[in-house]
Parts: structure tokens; sequence; C-alpha cells
């Protein structure tokens, strides 16, 4: 029962992302997601609340998979300092941009300026404040990287820039300008230097 019940939300969360790519977030249907996912509509409202529910938890599986693609990649070339970061930080959240479906649309949260965060935190807690306390979890639990207590504001920061910077950079370009990219990851890089040596 509970293998079925994830096998139809991953059916549910995989529609969202095809019907985000498709006709944008603005005009996605809960009816259509569950169409698509070949679910009856009272199922998608068993799992999720509405609409930004079931986008909320398409942004976290999107968090998780990032996070997970990142610890594939320093396991194969392990890091020494914060700084050291910033091309797999990057690199995997444009590679992500560009091919994972619903990415574009809502990655950890709504991409749109000014609308409503999507991911589950505490009550008023913004995407990018839980961006980076899971990047400082990651970084610390799974990279060995030090800096304890001081290293959540400086990510909160880091991540606030590089976001901005990154959505500029694919705001005029489905692919991302390149030259914006290579400054976010400069910035990036710059940044966690000099406040987290």
């Amino acid at each position: 029962m509970q293998r079925r019940s994830q096998e139809r939300v991953t059916r549910l969360l995989d529609a969202c992302a095809e019907v985000l790519d498709e006709v944008g977030y603005d005009a996605l249907t809960t009816r259509e997601v569950a169409r698509r996912a070949e679910v009856p509509i009272g199922t998608l409202y068993q799992f999720f609340g509405g609409k930004q529910a079931l986008c909320g938890a398409l942004a976290q599986r999107n968090l998780e998979e990032w996070v997970r693609r990142m610890g594939v990649r320093f396991t194969a070339a392990p890091v020494g300092r914060w700084s050291d970061t910033a091309p797999v930080v990057v690199g995997e959240f444009v590679v992500m941009k560009r091919s994972v479906p619903g990415f574009g649309a809502v990655d950890f949260g709504d991409a749109r300026p000014g609308r409503d965060h999507m991911l589950d935190g505490p009550a008023g807690e913004e995407n990018n404040a839980l961006v980076a306390r899971r990047l400082a979890e990651f970084g610390i639990r799974e990279l060995g990287l030090g800096g304890g207590a001081a290293v959540e504001p400086v990510l909160r920061v880091a991540v606030e820039v590089t976001d901005g910077l990154l959505r500029l950079a694919f705001r005029a370009d489905r692919e991302g300008d390149p030259a914006l990219i290579a400054e976010a990851e400069w910035l990036l890089r710059s940044y966690l230097s000099a406040r987290l040596p």
C-alpha cells in the first residue's frame, strides 16, 4: 500500500513538472495534473491540498535532488573549503535548470519574483533561507567543512545573491547567459573565500 502511494505521488509530481514546462505555473491546474498522472482528481487531493502544495512538493523534490547530485560530485572530487563548493553548487543548479522537467518554473520554490514561498519550513521562513540551511547541513555533515554557527548567515547571503544573478541569467535565455553564470560562480567563490576562509 505504501509503495503504491509513493508511486502515485511520483506520477503526480512528474505530471506536474510536465505541465509546468508546457503552460507555466499560472495556467497549471490540478485537474490536468491528475489527468496526466492517470489518477482521479480525488487522489491528488488525498496527497496535496492544491496547486501550491503540489508545486511545493515538487520544489522539495528538486532541492533534495540538487543536494544528492552535489553529493555525487563531491564524492568524486572532495573539497577542503567552502569556496571550493562554488563550481558544483552553481553547476548543478544550471544543469537542473536546463534539463529537469519543471525546474525552470519552480526550482526550489516559485521562481517568479514576488510569489509565495513553497518549501516547508518554520512559519514565515523563505525558500532561500531553507536552501541555505540545507547547504550548511550538507557542507558540515557530508563534506566536513567547518564554520559552526557562522556558516548559515553567510550562506543565506550567498544564496540570495547567487539566486538573483542566476535568475537574471535565465530570464532572457532559456539555457542561461554563460557570462552571467560565470559571474555567479565567481561571486559565490569570492564571497565564500572572504567570509568562510
